[in-house]
């Protein structure tokens, strides 16, 4: 049997464990994956691109588990009262091939999104750090905010949009947390001014300069998360050659990331590196750093994973028949054998249904 989580499983399962739980706890799953970088089979993600948007399927295994995720970007699916972003996934057992979970990714991928930010930003900004700016306050930023908040110990959050609707959203659903200082801020220069980090998670598909040169200040810990296909960037040029930058897998990064931009040799670094601590992350107070983020499939491997043990730690979601019984392997064609099919309509029969309906 294949465990399944639609959406109203998995809110309940998030619900039950706690927003903020949920993160850590993913956290140090990502972490742990990470440190295996190694034994895991990685490609780039598969992506057929259309005038609209991208369709995407990213694979990645170890010698137990294989998972995937299908994955769209539209940002135009805002003004058709659509997510911009949806997801699901699987996991399966590499020794049989048979699926273990089928679950919904679009909630997944915003808490696991956040979670890689937090994992990255605990290496890469400076340890005093306690200010963030939020570029683009759309369906993911809660979780960004509450990641940084909670675990990271960010106090103040200065939040630009330029749909003023999603930032009130945003400011409502942060109610929660009383000891979280949000401040409206007037343009993204006007957030960025003075921040220790900053978080750009905007959705147009298009070659953006949401953060320019002058906006950059020594120490700044840029977390650029909404570059994720060809010809999508959120940073200038010069933005991405004045810091270190660290990426999570570099074939994906140059086809997708920031550092689309920039000549194939531009050096960056890939972030299991300094988990390891084969090379450091930040490198002084008044470094630069930036994480280019375009979200790998390992991400989804550690994020289906964590919802697969908790699901079946929780008893929350459902078992389904996803693959026929193995009573008898060689004779599939029994599972219809004993169902009598109906018998095909006459062509006069159907001339007759066909005038009858056009009347």
């Amino acid at each position: 049997m294949t465990r399944f989580l639609d959406v109203p499983a998995t809110s309940k399962l998030i619900a039950q464990i706690g927003v903020p739980r949920c993160l850590s706890e993913l956290v140090d799953a990502l972490e742990a994956d990470y440190r295996r970088w190694a034994d895991f089979d990685k490609s780039p993600r598969v992506a057929c691109h259309s005038r609209d948007g991208v369709i995407e399927l990213m694979p990645v295994a170890d010698s137990k588990l294989f998972a995937f995720k299908y994955v769209n970007g539209h940002p135009v699916n805002a003004q058709r009262g659509l997510h911009t972003v949806m997801a699901f996934g699987a996991l399966g057992d590499v020794d049989t091939g048979y699926p273990v979970l089928l679950a919904e990714l679009t909630l997944t991928t915003a808490l696991r999104t956040a979670a890689t930010s937090v994992m990255a930003a605990k290496r890469l900004a400076r340890p005093d750090a306690r200010t963030m700016a939020l570029i683009g306050n759309g369906a993911q930023s809660e979780f960004q905010a509450i990641g940084f908040h909670t675990l990271l110990g960010i106090d103040e959050i200065r939040v630009f949009d330029i749909d003023a609707q999603a930032t009130d959203k945003l400011v409502r659903n942060l109610a929660a947390f009383p000891r979280l200082k949000i401040v409206h801020a007037r343009s993204t220069a006007d957030a960025v001014r003075g921040a220790d980090i900053v978080t750009t998670v905007t959705a147009d598909k298009a070659n953006a300069t949401i953060v320019t040169p002058e906006m950059i200040e020594p120490g700044m810990h840029l977390n650029a998360v909404g570059g994720d296909c060809p010809g999508k960037t959120e940073l200038h040029e010069s933005v991405v050659r004045m810091g270190r930058v660290i990426v999570e897998y570099e074939p994906q990064s140059r086809i997708e990331g920031e550092i689309q931009q920039l000549p194939a040799d531009f050096p960056v670094t890939e972030f299991w590196r300094v988990l390891q601590g084969e090379v450091p992350g930040r490198e002084s107070a008044s470094q630069v750093t930036i994480f280019d983020s375009v979200g790998f499939a390992l991400e989804d491997y550690s994020a289906l994973r964590y919802l697969y043990e908790r699901a079946m730690q929780y008893g929350v979601g459902d078992d389904i028949s996803l693959i026929p019984p193995a009573a008898d392997p060689k004779n599939l064609f029994a599972l219809i054998g004993g169902h009598t099919p109906a018998a095909p309509a006459s062509p006069v029969a159907s001339v007759v249904e066909a005038v009858v309906l056009a009347d």
